[in-house]
């Protein structure tokens, strides 16, 4: 068989349901021979770093709500084992009534893949983004509304120490990236 050329195609999915579309895709894939015509799924999502009660929390959200991006050559029934996977409405396709499904131009999936890629190389809580000497805002906890200057950077427990005025008297801190903010320059 020709190995014709992969091209990127949207299915659009019922909103929130595109994790689940993507599992049963990825079975499909694996278990008949649909992983000859369908080569990636693709999910883009971005991880939300915020802090509840103190504690860090990391969450996943996705950059395309009710999308689901597969790379894929569609022939023969393709599109229609694509189209007929639960919970997906369909393919993305053009305006007139009963076009095929269209491609991404190279440009949105160079934009897309490198959106994922950014979020993924992206550090998720920030810490790098301190530097010492740099005044910070507490925000989180006892000492919330705090000013401070940024006095230690300790990667290995990737905490910051900020040296904060109380009652007159420097007191350092401990803290994590997301427990402050930049302080902006007056």
């Amino acid at each position: 068989m020709a190995e014709s050329k992969k091209e990127w195609y949207v299915l659009r999915a019922i909103s929130g349901k595109e994790a689940k579309v993507k599992e049963l895709l990825d079975a499909q894939i694996k278990n008949t021979n649909l992983g000859n015509y369908v080569s990636q799924v693709l999910i883009p999502s971005e991880k939300i770093v915020t802090t509840r009660n103190g504690k860090r929390v990391v969450k996943e959200r996705n950059l395309y709500s009710g999308y689901v991006f597969i790379e894929a050559t569609l022939t023969g029934e393709v599109i229609h084992e694509l189209s007929n996977t639960t919970n997906v409405i369909d393919f993305l396709r053009g305006r007139s009534k009963g076009s095929a499904p269209e491609s991404l131009r190279q440009s949105e999936v160079m934009r897309m893949l490198g959106a994922a890629d950014e979020i993924n190389d992206a550090n998720e809580d920030g810490f790098n983004d301190f530097l010492v000497g740099e005044h910070v805002k507490v925000t989180v906890g006892p000492f919330a509304g705090f000013t401070g200057e940024i006095v230690d950077l300790d990667s290995e427990k990737r905490k910051l120490k900020v040296e904060v005025k109380i009652f007159g008297r420097r007191t350092p801190l401990e803290l994590e990236a997301s427990q402050v903010e930049r302080e902006l320059a007056k």
